[in-house]
């Protein structure tokens, strides 16, 4: 068994979820928000100093995250359902691993054909309010991703496993993949690239290197 998964924000879509999210809160909260995201993808800060005070600012209902689906859906990578549908066909279960949110994450998923989508869940309340999200999911601190890799390898009984993202708590995977595919579409991060068994910058790039 072949596992590929892939990073969601600025990897198999142009956006970044959380980013979005605060956009719909105006150009103030949206700035704030995009700095603390920026930080933690390049390691600046750890990614838990920041995921919940991210939400507590914007509380995100469930018409915010239906909103965001559609944007990801709109943002997809050119490249990305044919490089998906390629896999597929040799041999390959994709799978998505994100610190994006699952609600806003599985139109996108749905779109690309890929069944299991690895994120966060939000919690919301009778009419649609913010509730809170899964505070204990792996992906909302950092080396959540390769928790989360080491669990499907074993779950799955994948011989072989290909991580493909864009930022920092992606990289930390490697040490429980075969390769490690640095994606540099939307946004190079120097450490990724440099670090990268190999770095793309077109989805459809990977075809060859697996």
């Amino acid at each position: 068994m072949k596992l590929i998964c892939f990073d969601c924000d600025s990897t198999l879509s142009s956006i970044e979820g959380i980013d979005e999210l605060a956009r719909i809160r105006g150009p103030e909260v949206f700035a704030r928000i995009e700095a603390m995201t920026a930080d933690a993808m390049d390691g600046k800060v750890r990614l838990e100093d920041v995921f919940g005070l991210r939400l507590a600012i914007i509380r995100p209902g469930a018409g915010d995250a239906a909103a965001v689906g559609g944007r990801y859906v709109a943002g997809v990578e050119p490249t990305a359902k044919a490089t998906v549908a390629g896999l597929a066909r040799a041999g390959w279960t994709p799978v998505i691993v994100s610190g994006g949110f699952r609600q806003a994450i599985r139109p996108l998923a749905d779109f690309l054909g890929v069944d299991r989508v690895e994120a966060v869940d939000l919690f919301f309340g009778p009419d649609g309010s913010y509730g809170g999200y899964d505070s204990a999911y792996p992906t909302t601190r950092s080396g959540g991703k390769l928790e989360i890799i080491r669990r499907l390898r074993a779950e799955l009984g994948a011989g072989r496993v290909v991580m493909v993202g864009d930022g920092v708590s992606d990289l930390e995977t490697a040490p429980a993949v075969d390769l490690f595919i640095g994606f540099g579409g939307y946004a190079t991060r120097e450490r990724v690239k440099r670090e990268a068994g190999a770095f793309v910058t077109s989805l459809a790039a990977i075809l060859p290197l697996v």
